[in-house]
């Protein structure tokens, strides 16, 4: 079975006429499919569209929450009801191409690739959310790590098993790729067709570039030192700590020359600036190096009845119950 994930905010225009394209591709491939709309919140009638079209097809299926909890919450409510062995998730906006799925299926199983991602090479956008898309997707990539174009993009597929190990919150629905990188599984990209929007208005704007880049920085950490935090945090520390320590060894040398050659005209050692330079990066650096201990204490308790690992395949006569 597809499982295809559809978070709606505010698209209500839109849901019969993706919907009857989703019918049209499941059909002509023969494909068992469920479709789940998870509405974020929507003011403009969507549920009852989605309610609708529950009624006529009983593949589809609704979530629908109380308030607007955003993107990520939307896909990870979806997620949990997903019954199928591979998941698709796709924007209800019409922009994202439903006749593009058998290419993703293709891909994953001709590539032998566990997370596909969609990349709208030309995209039919203002220019204003075009350049800084490229460019954020420029960063993330380099940061990152994983090569791929458009890490925005709404138009996925996974193996459900990569979901079931990733834990989302926030809006760190774009890095999936990353985080399943970090777990080892193969992520690969396919370019897809982007049509222009035809109903309703883009829900991002230019905070999502602001938020987007601390989300960045925090996949950053988590991939690179979620099960070390010490590792950042301590080195920091450390140097912190060695150049304050260095320059309060420096300021006792000049003490020392002022009280021997108080006739040097050499200013007094509480008038030096270097006195508070050293004292801060002294205490910022015991306080890093802290803050780093306790990080550990933390990870070790939180993933201590936590896989660290992301186990393949298994061979060999298996115990039933290997945590009893």
């Amino acid at each position: 079975m597809l499982s295809i994930v559809i978070p709606v905010l505010n698209e209500r225009e839109s849901l019969e006429s993706l919907h009857r394209e989703l019918d049209e591709v499941a059909k002509a491939n023969s494909y068992d499919v469920e479709m789940i709309f998870v509405d974020d919140g929507s003011t403009d009638g969507s549920w009852k569209t989605i309610c609708k079209l529950a009624e006529q097809d009983s593949r589809v299926r609704g979530v629908r929450f109380r308030r607007n909890f955003g993107k990520t919450a939307a896909l990870s409510a979806g997620f949990k009801d997903v019954r199928g062995e591979l998941v698709l998730t796709l924007d209800a906006d019409l922009q994202d191409d439903p006749h593009e799925i058998p290419r993703f299926l293709d891909a994953i199983a001709l590539k032998e690739l566990d997370v596909v991602s969609g990349w709208k090479k030309v995209r039919h956008d203002p220019w204003h959310k075009v350049f800084p898309s490229r460019v954020f997707n420029a960063l993330v990539s380099w940061m990152t790590g994983v090569k791929l174009h458009d890490h925005n993009c709404g138009m996925k597929c996974y193996r459900r098993e990569v979901l079931s190990e990733i834990k989302l919150y926030g809006e760190l629905h774009r890095f999936v790729p990353v985080l399943a990188a970090a777990r080892g599984y193969a992520v690969g990209e396919l370019v897809i067709n982007h049509r222009a929007r035809k109903f309703g208005q883009s829900k991002y704007g230019l905070r999502r570039l602001v938020t987007g880049f601390l989300d960045l920085l925090t996949v950053k950490f988590l991939t690179g030192f979620g099960q070390r935090p010490q590792h950042l945090l301590g080195v920091i520390g450390l140097i912190s700590f060695a150049l304050g320590g260095l320059g309060l060894l420096y300021l006792a040398v000049y003490w020392v020359r002022v009280q021997i050659s108080p006739e040097s005209g050499l200013p007094p050692l509480h008038e030096r600036p270097a006195v508070l330079y050293s004292l801060a990066a002294l205490l910022l650096g015991g306080q890093l190096m802290s803050m780093g201990f306790l990080a550990e204490l933390i990870t070790a308790y939180q993933f201590r009845d936590g896989d660290l690992y992301s186990i393949a395949d298994r061979t060999g006569k298996q115990i039933e119950n290997p945590r009893s």
